[in-house]
């Protein structure tokens, strides 16, 4: 159901269908993929054309969750830098990942356009905006690491990050030329589309309650009573993660990140705002993500609250900032206001998980998902089809709840208000 004082820029295509379609009861089928977001329908797309008989089967509606909600900034990447990688997970697993990082907003970019997919994108890249000497030394390191690897990135002074992106505060930044901005809604519907067409039977409003395993089959069963029997079963709900495996929902921190899109922009300010039509996000403790959509606004969120909206007010934090950053845009409305959820893990990478044969679970977006979803679907059906776990880029982990984690949503929310003041005093 929509949520009250929650009202989304992007709209599903006029054309879009209602997806109902359901193998018959009592069939084998050879995945069923729980959660009909970005990743499930990414790996339920490339193991249909694996051969694969495939079933999505989705709670709400396609588009309904984070897939559909999110500011559409096309990042690759993950949280840490090529040399972290090697350093952590060594240098065979480490080039891997590092490899496939640098991969997934290609792999976005590339689908759009092998498919002919009607989604509204630009590919001039992401800045990373810094607005502290610290962060700008940051930059500088990032920088280094994927020169040295031939990425099409490079630093920018004071006067070229006020120009690329007409805002004030900056010291310099970071311009990554891989990235991009799409339509998220649109993206997503199109992904269910093509994978329908594919073969991929699609089931909206079919909310999982069990799964249960018997003589090496999986049984699947939805709060509507249909019941499916499959080979594999793959949980792709990330931050809207529930009881169905246990300790699965205790892994992650899901977060709320609201987001304003403003009136379209008067030609004249939009003529100085974002050129280019880069993306950006700052390098505050607290960061706001923004981009220019394809009808003239202006989009802009953040972290919100750990509880739902109850007030317009609740995005007021988020005005601010608008306004700290383009005090010419004080006389513009506001005209949206919306949110959606993202999982954080602990150490703020994926984690992929097999706790039977089987049965796989992917958590943690870290905000990046587009990209990261859309690739790692394609390498989860390549497993699916194969078996061959070299297919996967990020190692199986065990499923390890955070301790304590019913009060682990105080103490972010603590964190979050700590980090804000700290923000301030940096303006």
């Amino acid at each position: 159901m929509p949520v009250p004082f929650s009202d989304p820029i992007w709209q599903k295509p006029p054309a879009a269908p209602a997806f109902q379609s359901l193998f018959p009861g009592g069939q084998r089928v050879d995945v069923v993929i729980v959660g009909g977001g970005i990743l499930g329908l990414s790996t339920a797309l490339h193991a249909a054309r694996l051969g694969l008989a495939v079933q999505v089967l989705e709670a709400g509606e396609i588009g309904q969750g984070a897939s559909g909600l999110n500011g559409g900034q096309v990042i690759p990447g993950l949280k840490y830098d090529p040399e972290w990688l090697l350093e952590h997970f060594g240098p065979d697993r480490g080039e891997i990942l590092v490899n496939f990082a640098a991969s997934t907003a290609d792999a976005v970019f590339e689908l759009i356009r092998d498919e002919k997919l009607a989604v509204p994108f630009v590919r001039n890249g992401w800045i990373q905006a810094a607005h502290t000497e610290t962060a700008l030394k940051a930059a500088a390191n990032r920088d280094r690491q994927w020169q040295a690897r031939g990425a099409d990135v490079r630093l920018l002074s004071r006067t070229e990050i006020a120009a690329l992106t007409g805002a004030q505060g900056y010291l310099g930044g970071w311009l990554d030329r891989r990235a991009g901005v799409i339509d998220p809604l649109a993206y997503t519907s199109e992904l269910a589309r093509i994978a329908s067409a594919a073969g991929v039977k699609i089931a909206e409003r079919q909310k999982v309650i069990r799964l249960d395993k018997n003589a090496g089959l999986w049984r699947i069963s939805t709060e509507g009573g249909a019941e499916l029997q499959a080979k594999a079963v793959i949980l792709a709900t990330n931050a809207y993660t529930s009881d169905l495996l246990p300790g699965l929902a205790e892994t992650i921190v899901p977060l709320h990140s609201f987001q304003i899109a403003t009136a379209p922009l008067p030609p004249d300010v939009a003529a100085g705002i974002l050129p280019e039509g880069q993306a950006v996000s700052d390098s505050r403790r607290i960061l706001v993500y923004y981009r220019k959509s394809a009808d003239g606004r202006l989009v802009l969120g953040g972290r919100g609250r750990m509880a739902l909206p109850t007030s317009e007010g609740d995005w007021a934090h988020l005005e601010r900032a608008l306004l700290r950053l383009y005090p010419a845009l004080s006389g513009v409305a506001i005209e949206k206001r919306w949110f959606g959820r993202v999982a954080m893990t602990p150490d703020h990478l994926p984690h992929i998980h097999e706790p039977e044969q089987g049965l796989l679970a992917v958590v943690g977006c870290q905000g990046r998902g587009v990209g990261l979803m859309t690739a790692l679907g394609e390498r989860i059906a390549g497993y699916l089809a194969s078996g061959d776990a070299r297919q996967l880029p990020f190692p199986v982990s065990p499923i390890r709840p955070i301790p304590f984690h019913a009060f682990r949503q105080i103490g972010v929310a603590a964190t979050i208000a700590w980090y804000r003041m700290l923000d301030a005093f940096e303006r």
